[in-house]
């Protein structure tokens, strides 16, 4: 029976949304399991477009596969096949294809391997002292994560047009350099963890940015971190920076009900009622932080979330401890000074101090490296108000009005200017 113009329409649709979620949620499982096998990072992210290429049109016409992820699976790794049949170097060649062809008698798509989870396993390949440690992260995004350049390049405060270019140039040097998928030794691990640590929770503050609420794809990538997170501390339970993340996470994922009102209008941390956030998820978090302090190693992680553990008290003690966020703060300047450190420290110093002693704190801050810094000018209108400095105020304010992109919070900070 032949489907109408509208049946045709709304097959297509479904069709295309099914081919946009399945690339959102498998796309680095797929590229990590494609790659295991060729050792070839940018030849399984070409195969795997390819896949997404023909079931734009196989898809709407067949119908969508019972199995979805499985159907590109087959279809890039016979992509890989054709491909490396085509090329002048066969007997080279032949271990790939004997594993693809061994891994096609495989339908549950299981490795054989002593890492824990696939993607965890690309983002340790991607952390290779070879490539550009600054690329390492945007790297592990893109790869393992599946962002595009746009959304990486927001989270590093550079354009996508720059930050496309760079990527493209890592995985250049990564072909051209013969830097292959090689699954490091265990001793290794420890080298690259850092890498992976600051990937992972990249991964976190992309999505956490992104969760107004009701926006999925921010939720999903923010659970995901989590997940990592997890799995990481499975691979290597004494390190106590992982656990130091993993209970950071934790302290943020737990207050996600209580950053929106039933109305859906932003709520500051300041004035969240803490009532709605989790207790189990606050607890887990803090057995992992605790975890952490026995290794008697301090790191950055750790002193992050030690600083969210402060803002947790308030759900029992009613108040919060300005001196002790403050003074983890100067210890995590001494070990990584970046701007949302330092713009963090300046909030907290306003608090234990007033807001002159805020603003001077602030005013340290390279005012170039700022210029598209949202919370930085958020936190200067704050303490100008505070201050009754009204023009200086609005003059911050509208800064980072126009630098906010998620429309609660604009509305949020319009009020505020009055």
């Amino acid at each position: 029976m032949k489907m109408s113009g509208n049946e045709l329409e709304s097959t297509d649709r479904s069709a295309h949304r099914t081919i946009e979620r399945v690339a959102r949620e498998s796309y680095g499982r797929l590229v990590a399991y494609l790659s295991a096998h060729t050792r070839d990072v940018g030849s399984a992210e070409d195969a795997l477009s390819d896949a997404l290429v023909k079931a734009l049109t196989a898809w709407p016409r067949d119908g969508v596969p019972e199995n979805p992820e499985a159907w590109l699976m087959t279809t890039a790794r016979h992509s890989i096949i054709d491909h490396v049949r085509h090329q002048q170097v066969a007997e080279a060649s032949e271990p790939t294809l004997a594993l693809l062809r061994e891994d096609s008698k495989e339908p549950n798509m299981t490795l054989r391997t002593e890492f824990p989870d696939e993607r965890l396993k690309l983002l340790f390949v991607c952390a290779h002292p070879a490539i550009d440690p600054a690329m390492h992260t945007p790297l592990m995004l893109q790869t393992v994560l599946g962002l595009d350049a746009v959304r990486i390049a927001h989270a590093f405060l550079i354009s996508p047009t720059t930050m496309g270019q760079r990527l493209v140039r890592a995985k250049t040097k990564i072909r051209d350099g013969g830097i292959r998928f090689e699954i490091p030794q265990e001793r290794e691990l420890p080298e690259r963890l850092d890498a992976v640590l600051e990937a992972i929770y990249a991964a976190f503050g992309i999505g956490w940015d992104d969760m107004a609420g009701v926006d999925q794809r921010g939720r999903d990538l923010a659970e995901e971190a989590i997940w990592l997170a997890r799995v990481l501390l499975l691979l290597m339970p004494q390190e106590a920076e992982v656990h130091g993340l993993l209970a950071l996470m934790l302290h943020c994922e737990a207050r996600r009900p209580a950053r929106r009102d039933p109305d859906g209008r932003y709520v500051p941390l300041s004035e969240q009622d803490p009532k709605r956030w989790s207790k189990p998820l606050i607890e887990e978090a803090e057995q992992h932080l605790a975890e952490a302090s026995n290794r008697g190693r301090a790191g950055r992680f750790q002193l992050e979330a030690a600083i969210q553990s402060v803002h947790a008290e308030r759900a029992r003690s009613g108040g919060i401890q300005w001196n002790a966020i403050m003074m983890f703060y100067e210890q995590l300047i001494r070990i990584s000074p970046t701007l949302g450190t330092r713009t963090g420290y300046a909030a907290a110093v306003a608090e234990a101090k007033g807001a002159e002693a805020g603003l001077a704190a602030l005013a340290g801050i390279d005012m170039e490296a700022v210029s598209a810094y949202q919370p930085y000018w958020a936190v200067r209108a704050h303490l100008f108000q505070r201050l009754g400095k009204t023009s200086e105020a609005a003059a911050a304010f509208d800064r980072a009005i126009g630098l906010t992109e998620d429309s609660a919070v604009r509305q949020f900070l319009l009020q505020r200017r009055g």
